[in-house]
């Protein structure tokens, strides 16, 4: 990691959470979220993604709206998909820093409130790990849990990372790095390692931190492994080829600190 971090405070933090079909979790989620950033007092706006429900989704966001000022409901009217929502919210967000966020309840937004506190310290990228000391998962399907496992060991392997939990959503970065990761091309969940993946590849400063998981209280998972297993080895390829054969040409290009304001 490059050794120099950002000192530049967070001035506004976006929260960008993908929904669809989520009636039975986004009010909770929303309520939640919003209650502690503002117990902190942390400028903020959730940005959550209608990407075409087929419930009472939109009509609960209309509602939420009304008694949450920084809820931002926008609608993906374009092609569908996890990653297509994300990439939506972020073109629609107005912070300088973003986590994202799912809708169903899974993520703690009090670990919103420690990614905050982390950026501020002047990383670039914060990415949560339930799988290091102080983290945890809570009725994780053992079907899945195994095949995360697998999943997160080869992306470490692959590109010599100590990060082990690459596949999860639950991340935080500043605005620099998602403009500088950018074009985002992943559609599906795989978006979820293309901008972390990236990220590393592309010279950002990063650390990690513990989270914690819960299952969903309400709906049904989006996620299909099926589907996805291809999916992810493409945008795992298509960021190790980036990393081993561009010869850096994508990397950041950090700005010499002059002395006089380092002074």
């Amino acid at each position: 990691m490059p050794e120099s971090l950002n000192s530049k405070p967070v001035q506004l933090l976006s929260v960008v959470i993908p929904a669809r079909d989520e009636e039975g979790s986004v009010t909770y989620t929303v309520e939640e979220l919003h209650q502690a950033l503002s117990a902190r007092e942390i400028s903020h706006e959730i940005v959550v993604v209608n990407d075409g429900s087929q419930d009472g989704t939109w009509a609960v966001l209309q509602d939420l709206s009304q008694r949450i000022p920084s809820l931002r409901p926008v609608n993906n009217t374009g092609p569908h998909g996890f990653g297509r929502a994300i990439i939506h919210g972020l073109d629609h967000m107005s912070g300088d820093a973003v986590v994202i966020m799912m809708a169903d309840c899974s993520d703690s937004p009090a670990e919103v409130v420690k990614y905050w506190e982390l950026l501020n310290q002047g990383y670039e990228c914060v990415f949560g790990s339930r799988f290091i000391k102080g983290g945890g998962v809570h009725d994780y399907p053992t079907h899945k849990l195994i095949l995360n496992r697998i999943v997160n060991w080869g992306i470490r392997i692959l590109f010599r990372i100590p990060l082990n939990d690459t596949t999860n959503a639950f991340k935080a970065y500043r605005r620099e790095v998602i403009e500088g990761c950018r074009p985002l091309i992943a559609p599906h969940f795989n978006l979820t390692v293309e901008i972390p993946l990236k990220a590393i590849v592309r010279g950002y400063t990063w650390t990690t931190m513990p989270i914690t998981w819960r299952n969903r209280r309400a709906g049904v998972p989006k996620l299909k492994i099926k589907e996805m297993g291809s999916r992810y080895i493409f945008i795992v390829l298509y960021v190790w080829l980036e990393k081993f054969f561009s010869r850096g040409d994508y990397r950041r290009q950090i700005q010499p600190i002059s002395k006089e304001k380092s002074s």
